[in-house]
């Protein structure tokens, strides 16, 4: 059975909509540019909603030690997600905070793949994501897809999850192309940018399950 992960919830009613639609993981977004970036004290309140056995997801770009020591005391996160962060960094972070640590690769070739082996021993799962256009402020969130094709036959060196332009339309399909143990969707579930919709939560989660 595939996971999902909902990033980038903001509001009690969506968070609401993802635990209840039954997805496995929660995100919380730490990153000032992003229409998704949630205060300390929203996300704690955020946080005492989530049950146990759902794991509630920090995601940082390249943060320091500050601001991972505030969201991990606010939100009392389970998994820290590390996107444009070397590997060296991630694995001291996964060290420092004992804690499941996700480092993202951001894919348009199969070349890219190879950030992913950078990452063995570093981090505890890998996260495939579309790469964003250079000079891009966001490292994810825009909607972009890249060809799953590219994992086909490569050989993970960690678990792994999959992110980038999945929506309730498409999402069966990278399942099935790709056997990803997890899926993560962020503005394919949103009305627009930052603002989730609870009915499109309820169907990516259904499409998950149908797949």
């Amino acid at each position: 059975m595939t996971l999902t992960k909902i990033c980038g919830l903001s509001t009690p009613e969506t968070l609401a909509a993802a635990l209840a639609a039954g997805a496995s993981h929660v995100g919380f977004v730490f990153f000032a540019p992003s229409p998704r970036n949630v205060g300390f004290d929203v996300a704690a309140g955020l946080a005492q909603m989530v049950p146990d056995g759902r794991a509630k997801v920090g995601v940082f770009v390249d943060p320091d030690d500050a601001l991972i020591d505030a969201a991990l005391a606010a939100a009392r996160l389970d998994v820290v997600q590390l996107h444009r962060t070397a590997p060296d960094r991630i694995a001291a972070i996964r060290a420092r905070t004992a804690r499941e640590t996700w480092g993202a690769v951001a894919v348009k070739t199969r070349g890219d793949l190879d950030g992913a082996r950078a990452l063995g021993g570093a981090a505890d799962r890998v996260l495939y994501d579309a790469k964003t256009p250079p000079g891009a402020a966001l490292p994810g969130g825009m909607g972009l897809r890249f060809d799953w094709g590219l994992l086909d036959g490569f050989r993970h060196p960690l678990p792994w999850a999959l992110s980038g332009g999945l929506d309730a339309t498409n999402v069966a399909e990278a399942i099935r192309v790709t056997r990803a143990p997890l899926v993560d969707v962020s503005s394919g579930v949103e009305a627009v940018a930052g603002v989730k919709d609870v009915a499109r939560i309820a169907a990516f989660c259904a499409a998950v399950r149908g797949a």
